[in-house]
């Protein structure tokens, strides 16, 4: 944001108590663009599914029955125990997290891959188009 609205890579490293390479760096990877937000697909399990998984496991409930209750496939919550270190080791919040970590995806900003297209998109907001009108008319110049 800071960068979009002109302030200095100094400026910024400055506020965030950084090395200016460092900031640099990390608008080299995202092409100064920052990252969407994250978030989880609907039929992903959630951290209170996940928390419900580890109480029925611990009062010795079957995998059919804690899919039944969750309404869920008795394959997903099998996956997701073997996963997550079986019946005995399952606990919800390291299950959580160990899924975000493999969501991630270590893709690239477009933007940085392809230098021509930066440059096309540089131009056109230096020319004051909106994020908006370029994405249109990329879609439209280049099918």
């Amino acid at each position: 944001e800071r960068w979009r609205k002109g302030e200095s890579l100094q400026h910024i490293a400055q506020l965030f108590d950084r090395n200016h390479s460092s900031i640099q760096r990390i608008l080299a990877e995202t092409g100064g663009i920052s990252p969407a937000q994250r978030c989880r697909s609907r039929l992903a399990l959630t951290l209170s599914e996940r928390e419900e998984i580890s109480r029925l496991l611990a009062v010795g409930r079957s995998i059919r029955m804690i899919a039944t209750s969750l309404c869920r496939a008795p394959s997903t919550i099998s996956r997701e125990i073997k996963r997550n270190g079986g019946q005995i080791s399952y606990r919800a919040t390291h299950a959580d997290q160990h899924a975000w970590d493999l969501a991630k995806r270590p893709k690239r900003c477009k933007l940085v891959l392809q230098p021509e297209l930066a440059n096309v998109v540089a131009d056109r907001l230096r020319l004051q188009w909106s994020p908006e009108q370029i994405a249109g008319w990329l879609k439209h110049t280049y099918p």
